[in-house]
């Protein structure tokens, strides 16, 4: 099976990558950031325990996570971060591997899948993957992607913190088989991600 795992700094274009990806290939694309939230929908055992820890001002009026007040806890304090990873990331872990059992009954040996996980080294799931493609920009495209997404709610000293709770791009770069540069036209970028596609397939 080729398994991509699709990773990158945040910020740096993840999203426009596998959105590519799911419009252009045949590919499934399965996506980390969608099974995180899965597991804090309310009521859900890790929304309790949040709620627990941090009592219920992380919720929203309607019962559901205050996503934003759980970044505030989380980005000033890598405590606090690692306890909310531990809650998190074993489900992450157990979707992406129940996807990998059901694609090689259906598809076979020779399926391919795309796998997106922001956190791919850092939550240590480099195993569930045999190729690795980090997606890298400029810093300070970087930290201007993050502020123009938040529509201006974070600061710069926000943006550098939440880009500076991750492993260090260039060190991604370093560990990865494919590196897309994402600091041109989205054209370009296209057009590596083919090249990647055809390069082992």
């Amino acid at each position: 099976m080729r398994l991509i795992g699709l990773t990158g700094g945040i910020a740096t274009g993840k999203t426009t990558v596998s959105n590519y990806l799911t419009q252009t290939y045949p590919f499934p694309v399965w996506d980390a950031d969608v099974y995180s939230r899965e597991a804090v929908q309310p009521n859900s055992p890790v929304l309790q325990a949040l709620v627990r820890r941090y009592g219920t001002e992380i919720l929203l009026s309607d019962g559901s996570l205050n996503r934003s007040q759980l970044g505030n806890i989380i980005f000033n304090s890598l405590t606090e971060r690692h306890w909310v990873e531990k809650q998190i990331h074993p489900i992450v872990r157990d979707r992406f591997s129940d996807n990998i059992t059901k694609l090689q009954y259906e598809a076979g040996k020779n399926a391919t899948a795309i796998l997106v996980i922001p956190l791919l080294f850092e939550a240590e799931m480099t195993d569930l993957v045999t190729e690795i493609w980090v997606i890298s920009c400029s810093a300070e495209q970087q930290r201007c992607r993050l502020i123009q997404r938040s529509n201006g709610s974070l600061t710069p000293e926000q943006a550098i913190a939440r880009i500076d709770s991750q492993m260090p791009l260039e060190e991604k770069c370093k560990m990865a088989d494919v590196v897309l540069d994402n600091s041109s036209t989205v054209e370009e970028l296209w057009q590596q991600i083919d090249q990647a596609i055809a390069k082992t397939s």
